[in-house]
């Protein structure tokens, strides 16, 4: 099969589904040898894909197509001439927001939630009517849609009326190559020199991004934790900043523990086992979830999760992780010193949660993909057969 990716939603690296597309194409380079693949490539983000510029074709695409609106118009006027120079087989497009109306081959999406029906606020308005209206219609234009979780296949059916015949739940994987368990006291060295953390630590890995992200309670929770404990520990934000970034950064400085809030920014792929690794409690308060996977990550990597149970996490996380309402600051709270003081829980979810983990890999991911391609070329095949009377 000739099989192309559009990969200009990644966001310069910065976002879930730039760790989604990343980790399927490291799955998928196995099947080099037997398909062609071609990723079609924002000028400035070519370096990241430098990982598999020996096995996959790599297509340039202008830098000034990179801001949403102009990103949407490139998709549905110049990718289909692209796929069809390219005489490709099936086109594959891992976000709802960029589902192609014209369809130059066998198409297949992957939606990785529908948050704009589940959060209100979560994006501008612009956003959020594209996802409501105008996605909606571009789904039924999809050979097969790929949905993360049966939480988001659900909802595809739900808010898209889509027919579950024509939706595929893969979940995503994990590496576990670089996402295991391995010596701590690197770890907690590593941190120390790369971000001066030496004290106990609460991990939380998502963008900056308000109210879906829920940090803002978070830091509620973290302050009535330090007012009754007098501990030294840290709250450790790692993510870009996103929509409502603003209102978290306020929430920090207005702490009376501001001192104990730290925010790292974007950290690099390569560096988040060695985070995970180091941090004593992994804590994850998200209002929604396609999927959530920093928690399976941590999971992976030996560190208690504590985690809410809204939209698929609880799919996903099963029993092991220390369970929080994400609204409900105080038990929250309750959580936080439960997992900080006693280590029999914290070993009992580590145990569990790195037997969660091993249920999911993006090696067994990639391999369902491929008979995804193979499943929609077939679907456009049949559909172009002129039936014989």
């Amino acid at each position: 099969m000739r099989i192309g990716i559009s990969t200009s939603v990644i966001q310069g690296g910065r976002s879930g589904v730039a760790q989604y597309v990343f980790a399927l194409l490291r799955g998928l380079k196995q099947f080099c040898h037997e398909h062609q693949f071609t990723l079609f490539v924002l000028e400035n983000d070519l370096p990241l894909f430098d990982f598999v510029r020996s096995e996959m074709r790599l297509v340039s695409v202008p830098e000034k197509v990179r801001p949403p609106v102009q990103n949407i118009v490139w998709h549905q006027t110049r990718l289909p001439a692209l796929a069809r120079r390219e005489q490709l087989d099936v086109l594959h497009i891992p976000s709802y927001r960029r589902m192609l109306w014209r369809k130059p081959c066998a198409t297949v999406a992957t939606i990785h939630d529908l948050a704009p029906f589940r959060v209100p606020k979560k994006y501008d308005w612009k956003r959020m009517l594209y996802g409501r209206v105008f996605a909606r219609r571009l789904a039924h234009r999809q050979d097969v849609i790929v949905a993360i979780s049966h939480n988001t296949a659900g909802d595809i059916q739900t808010f898209f009326n889509i027919s579950p015949q024509r939706i595929t739940v893969v979940y995503n994987g994990i590496e576990h190559d670089r996402f295991c368990p391995d010596s701590r006291e690197d770890a907690l060295g590593w941190v120390k020199t790369r971000y001066g953390l030496s004290r106990h630590f609460f991990l939380y890995v998502a963008r900056l991004e308000h109210p879906g992200k829920n940090h803002v309670r978070l830091i509620s929770a973290f302050e009535e934790f330090k007012a009754a404990t007098h501990s030294d520990w840290l709250l450790v934000f790692a993510g870009s900043k996103w929509h409502g970034a603003e209102a978290i950064e306020a929430a920090i400085r207005a702490s009376p523990f501001a001192a104990d809030i730290r925010s790292l920014g974007f950290v690099p792929d390569p560096e988040l086992p060695e985070l995970y690794r180091a941090a004593d409690v992994f804590v994850f308060p998200s209002l929604f979830e396609g999927f959530g996977l920093p928690p399976l990550e941590a999971m992976a990597c030996g560190c208690p999760v504590i985690a809410s149970t809204r939209g698929s996490l609880g799919e996903v996380l099963g029993e092991a992780a220390a369970i929080i309402e994400p609204e409900d600051i105080h038990t929250m709270a309750r959580q936080l010193y439960l997992l900080a003081t006693d280590s029999s829980t914290r070993n009992r979810l580590r145990a569990a949660g790195l037997a969660q983990a091993h249920k999911f890999d993006w090696q067994r991911t990639a391999a369902q993909m491929l008979d995804i391609y193979a499943r929609a070329c077939n679907c456009t095949t049949k559909a172009t057969v002129p039936v014989s009377h």
